[in-house]
């Protein structure tokens, strides 16, 4: 099992200098919220597709993916296409690693998919022996994107793009999410069949299915119980949408391991923050970084810390810290600034308008 993760494109919409891929999501690069989503497959190998920023792409990627998971990048120095890019993507790989086995293609822009939908879909790629499964999804206003277009025996038939579609197709509520499971021996030579002769000028990924389909291969579909988990981001209000439905996922996943959250809607915690059992988050509390928070502390109301150690039972109100070290049962606030490199012995009591190693302008 490998996997290829597209993360060429310019991103224009996010009127940003900063590509795409690494706009922050809960504090974290938005293109490595989908490489976790390979979390539960036994992957060999990933192929990251590059182009805009790739410098910048690539480095981030270097210091943050996965432990143990062997990262590769290929530059698409021009954007043709979504089926060019992974052609480009295969050029990654050995040649004697292509004739066997599975090959996940995902988008870089959908920081919503679940580990355990993905898993789901190889199994069901496997189970059915398929050539090709794609992800799919039903919603009630299918604008924009692709549609799945069966033929009278209900087989996958093709993909239709929204741009070359007719309007009977547009009105099929069955959408392409652009994440599949190909057999790898029949992915490089559908590539080659791929023409640009579309209302875009491009090489379309999805025009592979279409390939196969003529070919007689089995082309098979899993729709996705939860439509959210396709969604892509493409501009800031898309960001936005995204990363409050991480940030929903994340505080619920820390309530259930102990942590008790006073009004989880005001309650912000970076996916790189740890937490113990037994802490106390008060509404305004903002977690970033690497910040580790031990058991039975407070912390908030109104609470910013970024890269911070908070020991046990201690109590933080009020306060703005950065790369700070507060001791257990110290009691920090309120109005407190701790500045980088500032250590709360333990069991201090600050008392209000704590400014510790604060310098002008820092």
């Amino acid at each position: 099992m490998s996997a290829v993760v597209l993360a060429a494109g310019e991103g224009t919409r996010m009127k940003s200098a900063r590509p795409k891929p690494l706009h922050v999501l809960c504090g974290r690069p938005l293109v490595l919220h989908v490489i976790d989503a390979l979390a539960e497959l036994d992957i060999d190998r990933v192929v990251v597709v590059v182009g805009h920023g790739a410098e910048r792409v690539t480095k981030a990627l270097h210091e943050d993916a996965p432990l143990g998971l062997a990262v590769d990048f290929v530059e698409q120095h021009v954007q043709r296409g979504t089926g060019d890019a992974v052609a480009t993507a295969l050029t990654g790989f050995p040649d004697d690693d292509l004739s066997d086995g599975d090959i996940v293609v995902l988008p870089g822009d959908t920081p919503l998919l679940r580990p355990a939908t993905l898993a789901a879909l190889v199994r069901t790629h496997r189970a059915a022996d398929a050539a090709a499964t794609i992800l799919t999804a039903r919603i009630e206003h299918p604008t924009g994107y692709g549609r799945i277009v069966r033929g009278k025996d209900d087989r996958v038939r093709r993909i239709v793009e929204e741009a070359d579609a007719d309007d009977e197709e547009r009105e099929i509520d069955e959408i392409n999410t652009s994440v599949y499971v190909f057999r790898r021996s029949v992915l490089a030579p559908s590539l080659r069949r791929l023409s640009p002769e579309n209302a875009n000028g491009e090489y379309y990924l999805t025009d592979v299915i279409g390939v196969l389909y003529d070919a007689g291969y089995n082309v098979v579909t899993m729709v996705v119980d939860d439509p959210m988990e396709a969604a892509g981001v493409n501009d800031r209000a898309q960001l936005a949408v995204a990363e409050a439905e991480l940030r929903d996922r994340t505080n619920e996943r820390w309530m259930r391991r102990g942590v008790t959250m006073l009004d989880p809607e005001r309650t912000y915690i970076d996916a790189t923050v740890e937490l113990a059992p037994d802490v106390t988050l008060f509404p305004g509390t903002l977690l970033q970084g690497r910040t580790v928070i031990a058991t039975g502390a407070d912390i908030g109301p109104d609470t910013r810390l970024v890269d911070c150690v908070v020991g046990e039972e201690a109590i933080v109100e009020q306060t703005v810290g950065r790369q700070a070290e507060i001791g257990a049962q110290a009691r920090v606030g309120p109005f407190a600034v701790l500045s980088p490199g500032t250590q709360v012995a333990p069991g201090t009591v600050t008392g209000p308008f704590f400014e510790a190693g604060y310098e002008e302008g820092a």
